[in-house]
C-alpha cells in the first residue's frame, strides 16, 4: 500500500470523529500556544530591560566611588570622597582602547524658571558625556569644552525637566535658578525613560562639571570627590581587560595596591567599584531569563499532557477498529501499512495541534505584549522548535498504539465484536 493511499485512509478516519479529533489535538494546541505566549513575553520584557540598559550607551563602564566607613557604620554606594577629575585625565591618558571619559558627580537641587519651580537631578558631567550615552538633542546644542573650562553657567535639559520647567514654551535661550545661580538653557534631549534600575533619566539637568562642582555644590564638596566616572570603551572586547587596567591604575594612583591582605574588612573603606554595561545587562536579565525558562517549562508539561491524550485515543481508536483492521489485513494489507496508518493519523492531529497552537500562542503574545506596553518577541527558531517537539510528541506517543494495531492477529481481529 503506497504512502498517499495510507494517507487518505488516516485522514479520513479521522474526519470519521471530528469531535474526538479536535480535543484530542486541544491538549497540544493548549501547550504549544501557552510555550509560545509565554516565550515571546519573556523575551520582549527580556528586550526592554536590555534597551534600557543600552540606554546608558555602548561599551560603557562605571567607575563608582565605593562606601565610606565610620567605624562600624558602612554608608553605602557612592559615598567614599576618592574619585577626583585627575582620576578621571588619567583614565583617558594611560587606558589604551578608551574613547570618551566624563566624571560625574549628582545633587537633587530645586530649580526655578520664571513661571515655575521643579525639584530635578542635577548632573555635573564633561561633554563627552552625551557621545557615552549616545542622546540627541531635541532642540538647541550640547555645552562645550570651553564651557567646562570656564565654568560657564549653562544647561542642558531632560525632555520631562524642560516640560516642568517652561510647560510648553520653547526653553532654549531662557534662563532659570538653582540656588539663585542663573543657568542658561541651551539645548533640551530627546527622551530616553526609564534606566534598568528604575530611574527617569528625562527628569534631569546637566551641566558642566566645573559649574557644579564650584558652583552648585559647593567648593567645599567638590574637592571631596566624584560620585563616577563613566568609561567608554572602543569596543565590547576591550572591555574586559579595560576594567583591569583602570582598577590597577586606581590603586598605583591612591596607593592602595599593597594593602594588608588581613585588614579587618568591617574598617575598610572600599574606594571605587567598576561595573560593566556587560555585567548589569547580564544582571538586570537574568531574572526575566529564569522566570521566562520556569514558565516555558510548565508549559512544556501540557505538551507531555496533550500527548499522553493522543496515546490514549489512539489506543481506543485501535480497539474500536479491531475488526477493520482485520479485514484490511485479511486483503493484503502489511502490518508495517497498518502501522505506518496509525503513526499518520497521530502525527496529523499533534502537527494540527501545533500549527494551530502556534497561531493561537502568537495572538496571545501580542495580546499580552499591547496590555503591558512592551513588545511581544518571538523568535522563528521557538516557533520550528515547537512545531518539530510536538510533531515528535505525536510520533512518541503515537508508536506504541500503531505498534499494537500492526501486530494484531488478522483472524482474531476478524472474529472481534
Amino acid at each position: 500500500m503506497n504512502t498517499l493511499i495510507i494517507m487518505k485512509v488516516a485522514l479520513r478516519a479521522l474526519a470519521r470523529n471530528k469531535m474526538r479529533s479536535s480535543l484530542t489535538a486541544l491538549g497540544l494546541i493548549i501547550g504549544v500556544g501557552a510555550v509560545v505566549t509565554l516565550v515571546g513575553i519573556g523575551n520582549g520584557a527580556k528586550a526592554q530591560i536590555e534597551a534600557k540598559v543600552a540606554s546608558m550607551g555602548l561599551n560603557v563602564l562605571q567607575v563608582k566611588a565605593g562606601s565610606l566607613s565610620s567605624g562600624a557604620v558602612r554608608q553605602g554606594e557612592e559615598t567614599a570622597v576618592t574619585l577626583s577629575l585627575e582620576d578621571a585625565d588619567a583614565i583617558r591618558r594611560e587606558i589604551p582602547n578608551v574613547v570618551a571619559v566624563s566624571p560625574e558627580v549628582k545633587v537633587k537641587l530645586q530649580a526655578v524658571s520664571p513661571v515655575r519651580n521643579w525639584k530635578a537631578e542635577i548632573y555635573g558631567e564633561s561633554p563627552e558625556y552625551f557621545s557615552i550615552r549616545q542622546w540627541a538633542l531635541s532642540a538647541g546644542e550640547y555645552f562645550t569644552e570651553q564651557d567646562v573650562r570656564t565654568g560657564n553657567l549653562v544647561a542642558v535639559l531632560g525632555s520631562e525637566a524642560a516640560e516642568e520647567l517652561f510647560g510648553e514654551e520653547n526653553p532654549i535661550g531662557e534662563v532659570f535658578r538653582v540656588q539663585s545661580i542663573p543657568l542658561l538653557v541651551v539645548g533640551v534631549l530627546v527622551p530616553k525613560g526609564e534606566t534598568a534600575s528604575g530611574d527617569n533619566q528625562d527628569d534631569s539637568i546637566i551641566v558642566p562639571i566645573t559649574t557644579a562642582m564650584q558652583r552648585l555644590i559647593g567648593q567645599k564638596k567638590a574637592l571631596a570627590g566624584l560620585r563616577r566616572i563613566n568609561v567608554q570603551a572602543a569596543s565590547p572586547e576591550a572591555m574586559p581587560e579595560m576594567e583591569v587596567q583602570i582598577a590597577r591604575l586606581l590603586r598605583q594612583r591612591h596607593g592602595t595596591e599593597a594593602e594588608d591582605a588581613d585588614e579587618d574588612e568591617d574598617e575598610e573603606a572600599e574606594e571605587f567599584k567598576i561595573r560593566s554595561q556587560l555585567e548589569l545587562a547580564d544582571t538586570a536579565t537574568e531574572s526575566t531569563r529564569t522566570m521566562t525558562m520556569l514558565l516555558a517549562g510548565i508549559a512544556g508539561v501540557s505538551l507531555i499532557v496533550g500527548g499522553i491524550g493522543i496515546m490514549n485515543i489512539m489506543l481506543v481508536s485501535v480497539t474500536e477498529r479491531t475488526r477493520e483492521i482485520g479485514i484490511r489485513m485479511a486483503v493484503g494489507a502489511y502490518p508495517r501499512d497498518i502501522r505506518r496508518q496509525f503513526l499518520v493519523e497521530a502525527l496529523t492531529l499533534s502537527c494540527l495541534g501545533g500549527l494551530i497552537g502556534i497561531a493561537v500562542g502568537i495572538g496571545g503574545a501580542s495580546i499580552a505584549a499591547v496590555m503591558q506596553e512592551w513588545p511581544a518577541v518571538i523568535p522563528l527558531e521557538s516557533i520550528l522548535v515547537a512545531f518539530l517537539f510536538s510533531g515528535a510528541v505525536g510520533v512518541f506517543f503515537g508508536f506504541y498504539p500503531a505498534r499494537k494495531a500492526s501486530r494484531l492477529d488478522p483472524i482474531e481481529a476478524l472474529r472481534y465484536e
